[in-house]
């Protein structure tokens, strides 16, 4: 097997970022390779203590730098300039998502640093051209209503994608004028801590990007429950934003952006493009071994098609083998940990016992690391565990259905509305059904995002609160204010 880099040779950075400088701490929670199993290093755990060093830090540098306060294209130049660091040491963020997450270190240099850096410089050209408005009031007034930055922005980003979805929280918070805490998943927070590293270098003033390790319960508790956080942003599971909503209803009140679990349905019709329909199925569960929050792990198909396309999904699948993320040749992610692996082969049997029919796959691989291989499980009825719970693996549920009304039914049948496939040759049919699917995010005859950051994503029901992504991730990050003044 030939490595992309050596492992041995990588400096893991093992320490808090704050204010500018690493601040070391006793070393609590190991961090492994879900490739291998083994250790690679301990970080430490931040208390309530330390994330108020961490907020107060923040606050001082938004009133010492007056960064909401400068020239706009102050802040677009310095993020820019952050965003070109980030290219420039692509290979060195690819190795430290490899190292410890699980993206391949090909997939990582050619996708998610790249996004990272474009995320950064598409948040930072709306610094000079999104402000207030003027308000229409009788001629004896001028009103208008100017938008702010909150502050000190409290992020948390989760372990599947993390440097990008660092983007996501960086970049619409400090282009709005605010100053960030964040806590990066503690099996995956390598990239994160170099990203907030390069911010400084590239002009941006220390303080405003902050990073803090640590594990949900306490780091995170922390975060969300200080009050001198003034807004939450959380990217993760459906229980662990309830537990977030929870903290800030117990400690005082805050606005918070929530995107949270997915169980996305993807719905082809007789009439589909057999071709585009099994090659977007596929993209929507493997890449990442399905470990997304968008992941189309319920494929609802018309039943006249409903063999051959499970045929050709089985064969799609067949062809993904193991294979450690620093190799140059891997294209299939490990599990994150051997606790996520256990959970999903305890979904999968569960959904075997309720009367599922493994059509391929439904247990580990014979290899070293934590891999699944591909599943996909027909004969499931929508009361069975594998619909109804994310279960964040590469394994699929197929149903089929007779009629239109069937299978917006089927679709719509979860707790969750996150996203949604749909595959038709229709115009009519497509724009009709579009409105039906309960979920924040419709695509047609494709699956997945596209990298125009200009769409937001947003989830429906118990798939999460406000927006990332778009305009509307960046009005997020300020506050309006009404002001009206007699003349």
């Amino acid at each position: 097997m030939s490595f992309a880099f050596d492992p041995a040779g990588l400096t893991l950075p093992n320490a808090h970022f704050i204010g500018g400088k690493y601040i070391p701490g006793p070393a609590a929670i190991d961090i492994r390779s879900p490739s291998t199993g083994a250790v690679l290093g301990a970080i430490p755990c931040a208390d309530a203590a330390l994330v108020d060093h961490a907020v107060q830090t923040a606050r001082k540098a938004l009133a010492t730098s007056n960064w909401g306060g400068l020239p706009p294209r102050d802040r677009l130049r310095a993020m820019c300039a952050w965003a070109d660091l980030i290219e420039a040491e692509a290979e060195t963020f690819a190795a430290l998502e490899a190292i410890c997450s699980s993206r391949p270190y090909t997939q990582a240099l050619a996708g998610d640093v790249m996004v990272t850096a474009e995320q950064i410089r598409f948040f930072a050209e709306f610094a000079d051209k999104e402000g207030g408005a003027l308000a229409p009031v009788s001629d004896n007034h001028f009103a208008y209503i100017a938008d702010e930055p909150y502050g000190v922005i409290g992020a948390i980003t989760p372990w599947n994608f993390p440097m990008s979805m660092a983007g996501w929280k960086f970049g619409p918070a400090l282009a709005a004028g605010n100053a960030v805490v964040l806590k990066p998943s503690e099996m995956t927070p390598y990239s994160t801590l170099y990203m907030a590293e390069l911010s400084v270098r590239a002009g941006i003033p220390a303080g405003l990007v902050n990073v803090v390790l640590g594990d949900g319960p306490t780091t995170g508790t922390a975060i969300t429950g200080h009050p001198g956080i003034d807004k939450v942003s959380f990217t993760g599971s459906t229980r662990a934003g309830g537990a977030i909503m929870e903290n800030i209803a117990r400690t005082g009140i805050k606005p918070m952006t929530l995107e949270l679990g997915g169980k996305s349905p993807m719905v082809v019709f007789a009439d589909a493009d057999l071709d585009v329909a099994a090659a977007s199925l596929e993209k929507g569960i493997m890449p990442n071994a399905g470990q997304f929050c968008v992941a189309g792990s319920r494929m609802i198909v018309a039943r006249e098609i409903a063999d051959e396309l499970a045929a050709r999904l089985i064969e799609r699948f067949a062809k993904y083998r193991p294979a450690n993320t620093f190799a140059r040749d891997a294209a299939f992610s490990p599990i994150i940990s051997e606790t996520q692996l256990g959970r999903i082969h305890s979904i999968v049997q569960a959904a075997a016992g309720q009367g599922g029919e493994m059509l391929c796959g439904g247990a580990r691989f014979d290899h070293e690391g934590s891999f699944y291989q591909p599943t996909l499980i027909a004969g499931v009825t929508s009361d069975n565990l594998a619909v109804q719970q994310e279960i964040f693996g590469p394994v699929a549920t197929f149903q089929t259905f007779d009629t239109e009304d069937e299978a917006m039914v089927m679709a719509n049948d979860t707790a969750y509305g996150l996203c949604a496939g749909l595959f038709t040759r229709d115009l009519s049919r497509a724009m009709r059904l579009t409105r039906r699917l309960e979920a924040g995010a419709v695509w047609v005859n494709r699956y997945g995002r596209s990298r125009d950051h200009i769409l937001p994503t947003s989830g429906w029901k118990s798939s999460g609160l406000g927006h990332d992504l778009g305009r509307e991730a960046y009005h997020a990050n300020r506050r309006s204010k009404s002001v009206l003044i007699d003349l």
